[in-house]
């Protein structure tokens, strides 16, 4: 991992990307817990309604993919990235000035939609850059470390972001955000593509057939079903540990708080173990510790279970979080900007499917048994993952 993060700090395209990618992921935290408050005390929207902003998402992974096939056809990653960069901050302060309760939602499916494939693109530049400099050796954790600057721009992010609401308002918050995923493009600088490499004997900038994506597609629904818990939890857990378990407000937090930290130790730890036991087989044992912690959640009776389980997701996302797009990529070589579009839109499909699940676990089941919908969820990725693992579409 030490000759990785040389590697990253001495290139300026790894080192630009992963600067980029901070912003880029404070920029969206920020605004993520905010944006319902906005919608019900700035605007006015009715609470339930305000919900409904979320499935709005769902627009990106449309956009996402076609910004991705555009991408592996012509190979402009990073003109593509900052389009999709400015495409964002446009729309979030569209959405900051907007006095019509209708304009976040229109713009959110429209124009977020596109800003959200910044990062996807950002991948792709970063794979053709290992490939152009003969970095493969040291590929994974490369992306491991840009994608855990990613990972603790969102550990920042809401923390930033409640306070600069607090202390200023909520369209200044968005504003700044706005300001950050504007500043995405300063640490590229001027930078230029690398020509795409072929790899497996694939034509750069060649177009997969639908088939060929059926494997990263399959790999995808596979961590949509882990990640399909998390919205679970943030509603819920809470709710749970106020309520039934009458834990208190620091104790909360900590249970709350630990899971990131957790994930930001073990990203590197994840990427050398795959190098020993193969990266589908890790993700087995990720997806695995997602079921055991769930069941922490769904039976513990006081804080001791909950930071258990709180700990066993920080290891899933130090395991799927540092290495899942390096998967993708690998089932789709030939075309990496999809791969990376496809994997990253699981984001919102599972924000989708979990908060759906967890709206109906609720009222038929209550807390803390909603927690046994993504218990499940996570046991059936973890056989798809033995399936594939074992199967000609295996990575290793």
């Amino acid at each position: 991992m030490t000759s990785s993060l040389r590697t990253v700090a001495h290139d300026r395209l790894y080192a630009g990307a992963t600067i980029a990618l901070l912003l880029d992921g404070l920029g969206a935290s920020m605004a993520a817990p905010q944006i319902a408050r906005f919608l019900v005390e700035d605007l006015g929207v009715p609470l339930g309604m305000a919900g409904l902003y979320y499935l709005t998402n769902l627009a990106a992974p449309v956009a996402g993919f076609l910004v991705g096939r555009r991408s592996d056809h012509t190979g402009n990653r990073l003109g593509l990235f900052r389009i999709c960069a400015i495409a964002g901050a446009a729309g979030w302060i569209l959405i900051a000035t907007s006095t019509a309760a209708w304009v976040p939602f229109v713009v959110s499916a429209l124009v977020l939609g596109f800003a959200g494939a910044a990062g996807s693109q950002l991948f792709a530049a970063v794979h053709d850059e290992i490939r152009a400099r003969g970095d493969e050796k040291v590929a994974d954790g490369i992306i491991s470390i840009v994608r855990m600057a990613l990972t603790a721009g969102w550990v920042i992010g809401p923390v930033l972001g409640s306070w600069l609401a607090s202390v200023t308002s909520l369209s200044t918050m968005l504003l700044l955000t706005a300001a950050a995923c504007f500043a995405q493009i300063i640490p590229m600088g001027f930078l230029r593509d690398r020509a795409p490499v072929a790899a497996h004997g694939d034509a750069p900038n060649a177009r997969p057939g639908n088939r060929r994506l059926l494997p990263v597609i399959a790999f995808t629904g596979l961590y949509v079903l882990v990640y399909a818990g998390e919205p679970i939890k943030y509603a819920y857990l809470p709710i749970h540990m106020d309520r039934n378990l009458h834990v208190s407000a620091a104790i909360a937090g900590a249970i709350i708080g630990i899971q990131p930290l957790i994930e930001l130790i073990l990203m590197p730890v994840a990427v050398v173990v795959a190098r020993r036991i193969g990266l589908m087989r890790l993700m087995v044992f990720g997806a695995i510790f997602g079921v055991v912690a769930n069941l922490f959640f769904a039976f513990s009776s006081g804080p001791v279970g909950l930071f258990a389980g709180q700990i066993l997701m920080g290891g899933v996302w130090g395991i799927f979080a540092g290495l899942g797009i390096v998967v993708a990529q690998r089932l789709l070589p030939e075309a990496v900007a999809t791969a990376s579009a496809i994997f990253m839109s699981a984001t919102a499909i599972a924000s989708a499917i979990g908060g759906a699940t967890g709206a109906l676990g609720v009222s038929l089941g209550g807390l803390p048994l909603v927690f046994l919908a993504p218990a499940a969820y996570a046991l059936l990725s973890a056989i798809g993952l033995v399936v594939m693992s074992r199967g000609r579409h295996a990575v290793a």
